[in-house]
């Protein structure tokens, strides 16, 4: 294969500032702050769900943080798979790759699913399949192009929620205060605790009700890790990165810590429809509910139009973020080497329409009903998630812990996690107790499919460990011989990465 031809089939620097920015922002912005959000409430109360929101956004920011120190030193393809292979083991690298390629697959399956539902809102009785289909292609034409295509798409996806978001908490605001009329009398009633009603306490379910939220808060901030992986194709890597990860905690406190609070002063959490929110009873999300209160009289189309676009955005960035995976995979040889193949546009397009097609089984599925397809599909994807958050916080662990073992110094890394180590360890305690412990109700009215679907991944992937590390050979890494060098097509200009 010729010169040329070498620089033309590979990864593109195609993703500035501003899309790096935005998909930050984005991430962590969909389904889980305009739907779940009310039921998260009417589990745990309002403080409650403040608590779990707060201890996963911790969580989000010590992880993100660790990626970026990561990212930045290291923007390579495969970014996560690639980091637990030179800083763990590259048994850890090969479960956790295919486990987050399903993971995220998974997740554009269970987009496709609620995208044909939500549209169902306008066009009753119409066929759930042939809008998965039509998504579908949306989807493979955005990620077929280049990665700039992928990058343009998700910027004015993030930027329609990003602007409805804060609307809502400015309109909540004035609502609070008075300005503007709630439906019921302004003030901070509903956060006020009285023992003798029950359920007016800001915190219900006690501890149980904090954990039981947790796989709900993680599925809230799914994605933000996606920018670390698209490090490898940002033009200005050791620039960008740490700054749309520094977005992530005032995404965080402002978006997700605010809606609970407006969502919870304005309406009470005993209101019956705050766990009929789905994508079927878009009428029912607190958005829409406020919104509604507020004289807005088209709040549920709209909400509905808004609702739809943040599913497209996270079919959008899974798809991106599981053919990445498995181009690196295959290219290391962990997958068919069939998928390592990268257009002269900078496009895995074998890989991409490999997660297309398992992602197709999201309308094979809902023939057999839209909710159940799309629970489990959403079930199986989060232990992935929290698997990958997970793999993220050992590697950092590991990799500073091997970059000072080698007679390097902190201060040299163009970027510096500033908490470590308690940060990394911190996630990694959170991670497993989640893994384990957040969907523990599967085993109080117990069935196989619940089972399989909440915790399946576990045993399989210590399944795949370990054989892969017997057929493989494969040894932890030692600290002494853990490779930190930069990739060849690293942009020479930019100094913070040579």
């Amino acid at each position: 294969m010729s010169r040329k031809s070498k620089e033309n089939h590979s990864l593109k620097r195609g993703l500035s500032s501003r899309h790096l920015s935005m998909i930050a922002i984005g991430g962590s912005i969909g389904t889980g702050l305009f739907l779940a959000m009310g039921g998260t409430i009417r589990d745990a109360g309002p403080g409650g769900a403040m608590v779990a929101y707060a201890i996963m956004g911790a969580v989000v920011f010590c992880m993100m943080t660790a990626l970026g120190e990561l990212a930045t030193k290291l923007p390579i393809p495969g970014a996560f798979t690639s980091y637990a292979n030179r800083f763990v083991d590259p048994a850890w690298g090969f479960t956790n790759g295919w486990a987050y390629w399903f993971g995220s697959s998974m997740t554009v399956a269970a987009e496709l699913v609620a995208g044909a539902i939500i549209i169902k809102y306008w066009f009753p009785g119409t066929s759930s399949s042939l809008w998965a289909v039509l998504f579908l292609a949306v989807l493979l034409a955005i990620n077929l192009f280049s990665v700039k295509g992928f990058g343009e798409a998700e910027f004015w996806f993030a930027g329609i929620k990003v602007a409805v978001t804060i609307i809502f908490l400015v309109v909540g605001v004035l609502m609070i205060v008075g300005i503007m009329n709630s439906g019921e009398e302004a003030g901070f009633h509903n956060w006020v605790l009285d023992a003798g009603e029950e359920g007016k306490a800001p915190f219900l379910n006690g501890i149980g009700g904090i954990i039981g939220i947790f796989m709900v808060a993680a599925f809230s901030f799914s994605n933000t890790e996606l920018v670390g992986l698209s490090a490898a194709e940002a033009k200005n890597p050791g620039k960008d990165v740490p700054k749309a990860i520094h977005s992530v905690f005032w995404r965080i406190m402002i978006f997700y810590l605010g809606t609970i609070f407006v969502i919870a002063t304005l309406i009470p959490f005993t209101e019956p429809s705050l766990l009929s929110a789905s994508e079927d009873n878009v009428a029912a999300s607190p958005f829409t509910i406020i919104f509604r209160n507020a004289g807005f009289a088209a709040a549920a189309s709209v909400m509905n139009a808004v609702i739809l676009t943040s599913v497209l955005s996270c079919g959008n960035s899974s798809l991106y973020a599981a053919s990445r995976t498995m181009q690196h995979m295959a290219e290391k040889g962990d997958a068919p080497k069939f998928f390592a193949r990268i257009n002269k546009r900078g496009v895995p397009v074998r890989a991409v329409l490999l997660t297309s097609l398992i992602a197709a089984t999201a309308f094979a599925a809902s023939l057999l009903g839209d909710g159940i397809a799309y629970t489990a599909a959403y079930s199986l994807c989060g232990i992935a998630g929290i698997y990958n958050w997970l793999t993220i916080s050992v590697a950092h662990y590991r990799f500073r812990k091997g970059w000072i073992k080698q007679g390097h110094k902190a201060e040299e890394l163009p970027y510096r996690s500033p908490f470590f180590p308690f940060g990394s360890w911190f996630c990694i305690i959170v991670c497993i107790i989640i893994c384990f412990g957040a969907n523990w109700t599967v085993f109080t009215d117990f069935n196989w499919f619940d089972f399989l679907t909440c915790y399946g991944i576990i045993p399989l992937s210590i399944i795949m460990f370990f054989v892969y590390k017997r057929v493989k050979k494969t040894k932890w890494v030692k600290y002494e011989d853990m490779d930190f060098s930069m990739p060849k097509d690293v942009d020479k200009s930019d100094k913070s990465l040579v």
